[in-house]
């Protein structure tokens, strides 16, 4: 979806903007859980509806967070609302996290793993990631038992796959070849 992306953009630079006047993590939690909740689709529905109001919508939406929201954040929801993009807010929140950890140096890291991994592992596997990404790296867990075994991590584009799975796959071409 590019368009979202596009149209994303100005909102979440705008937003980082004004967060880094103020606490960014913060301003990241609660864009996050707006995110989360603009995914609804009977919200998106009852949004799009003309007897809607926006202050309705904003009610509903600040409800659904369970968060406290910012004046400014509020300020940002009425906006979106009022334009009609509350479809692009998932969009908004993932470049908005993008640009937070460009200026911290971070990086998100997607570990997909065959089974539970246990925190002491995890840290000595992020620790491993860092040195071969070089950068620091905030991992996030996701369970994938069609790997069968191994690990396969997804750091922006870049992808590093030892999984089981990826081996066979590599064995099976080789073998039909």
């Amino acid at each position: 979806m590019a368009e979202l992306a596009t149209i994303a953009r100005p909102y979440a630079e705008a937003l980082y903007q004004v967060a880094l006047k103020s606490d960014v993590k913060a301003w990241g939690q609660q864009i996050s859980a707006l995110a989360q909740v603009a995914q609804d689709a009977e919200l998106r529905q009852f949004a799009d509806s003309p007897k809607a109001q926006p202050e309705q919508v904003l009610a509903i939406m600040t409800a659904a967070t369970g968060l406290a929201l910012a004046d400014g954040m509020q300020s940002f929801l009425r906006e979106v609302i009022a334009n009609g993009r509350l479809a692009a807010l998932p969009a908004v929140a993932a470049q908005f996290h993008a640009l937070a950890n460009a200026a911290a140096g971070v990086a998100d890291a997607t570990i997909y793993s065959a089974y539970p991994i246990e925190p002491a592992q995890l840290a000595e596997v992020v620790a491993a990631l860092e040195k071969r990404f070089a950068r620091k790296l905030q991992a996030q867990v996701t369970l994938e038992p069609a790997l069968i075994g191994g690990i396969r991590v997804v750091v922006g584009d870049e992808v590093l796959d030892t999984s089981v799975k990826s081996r066979l796959e590599r064995m099976k071409v080789a073998l039909t070849a």
